[in-house]
């Protein structure tokens, strides 16, 4: 998509149809129908507002127990094993408010429908196949396991686009050739042969291993796409900050050909007010050379976040986080108390 203000596009991989998104119970989303069902409240390409009602495979799981509800697991069991019209209309509905919203990939992802592979790949090639008929842009494969993705791409036929698959990194360096097989661009990642990286030096290693990789296969530059690896700043204050100087020392190393993306909400988790550390962290990722971002455009604007303007208090505080400069988050946190995060 194009922001105003920034000289290249920002590639939004949107990353709302994973079956790995949940939402409270006490959501507003989350009410009764008219039967009295436990039940998720959505409005369709229409504007027509509509309830899928919750599986009991859904209400079984200890994730409903524990407060929250799988929407898009939801959806998908409804499609698959019960009522196809209704989880159809569900997913149909988030594919739309992606797009609308910016995404130029829609992150297809189904590794919580089970843990048997057999059924994974069984997801993934269905939702696949029905994802490519609503959607006009082009599909990012996304899977914890090779042989997940492998069916996702066969089951793609680039009618939008050519896929980009997620993700390929040192311990499965067998996914660029999966890439190269079916013409699409690729998401590499920071990660090591069998560790997370350590510090700033540990991803600019790690990628340039993997970037160097792509290359010798054929990848081209511009279908590459790094990921150095957003840890949450809650646990280490340190963790944006070396997130973010990768980011730099990529973009210097490889010049502008490659994109430089990354889970924008990783870097909030265990923070409240997420979409406050949410923004702040894109903001300082775009400025340090990053040019996509795999995030969930409708909560995150890229347009609100990278427009411009003065940053508010809420993200001035957030960026203080990011950046470690807030020991344990706490001004943050007593701004959010006192309600003061706008």
């Amino acid at each position: 998509m194009k922001i105003h203000g920034l000289d290249r596009e920002f590639m939004v991989i949107g990353e709302n149809v994973h079956t790995t998104r949940a939402l409270l119970r006490r959501n507003k989303r989350i009410t009764t129908n008219d039967s009295g069902d436990d039940a998720i409240i959505y409005v369709d390409q229409t504007g027509e507002t509509r309830f899928l009602a919750i599986p009991e495979a859904i209400r079984n799981t200890q994730d409903f127990q524990e407060g929250r509800v799988k929407h898009v697991k939801a959806a998908l069991f409804h499609a698959m094993h019960g009522d196809r019209q209704a989880g159809l209309e569900y997913i149909r509905a988030i594919v739309i408010q992606q797009e609308a919203a910016g995404a130029d990939f829609l992150d297809i992802n189904v590794d919580e429908v089970s843990l048997k592979k057999e059924e994974q790949i069984e997801a993934m090639t269905w939702l696949t196949g029905q994802v490519r008929e609503m959607a006009t842009r082009p599909l990012s494969i996304d899977s914890s396991d090779i042989d997940v993705i492998a069916a996702g791409l066969a089951a793609y036929d680039g009618r939008n686009g050519p896929a980009l698959l997620n993700s390929a990194s040192m311990e499965r360096r067998e996914a660029l050739d999966l890439a190269v097989q079916h013409g699409a661009a690729v998401i590499v990642t920071a990660a090591g042969e069998s560790a997370m990286p350590d510090g700033t030096a540990g991803r600019v290693v790690n990628a340039s291993t993997m970037i160097e990789g792509a290359l010798e296969k054929g990848i081209a530059a511009k279908d590459i796409y790094l990921d150095p690896l957003v840890f949450p700043v809650a646990v280490d204050p340190e963790y944006g900050r070396h997130c973010l100087d990768a980011i730099t020392e990529i973009r210097q190393r490889f010049g502008g050909d490659i994109h430089i993306t990354g889970g924008i909400s990783n870097a909030s988790f265990g923070v409240p007010a997420r979409k406050f550390i949410n923004e702040a962290f894109l903001r300082l990722a775009v400025a340090a050379g990053a040019d996509s971002g795999i995030m969930d455009p409708v909560q995150n604007d890229p347009n609100t976040a990278l427009g411009a303007g003065d940053p508010s208090l809420g993200i001035k505080l957030a960026t203080d986080v990011v950046l470690g400069q807030d020991k344990d988050c706490a001004v943050y946190i007593k701004a959010w108390r006192k309600k003061q995060l706008v």
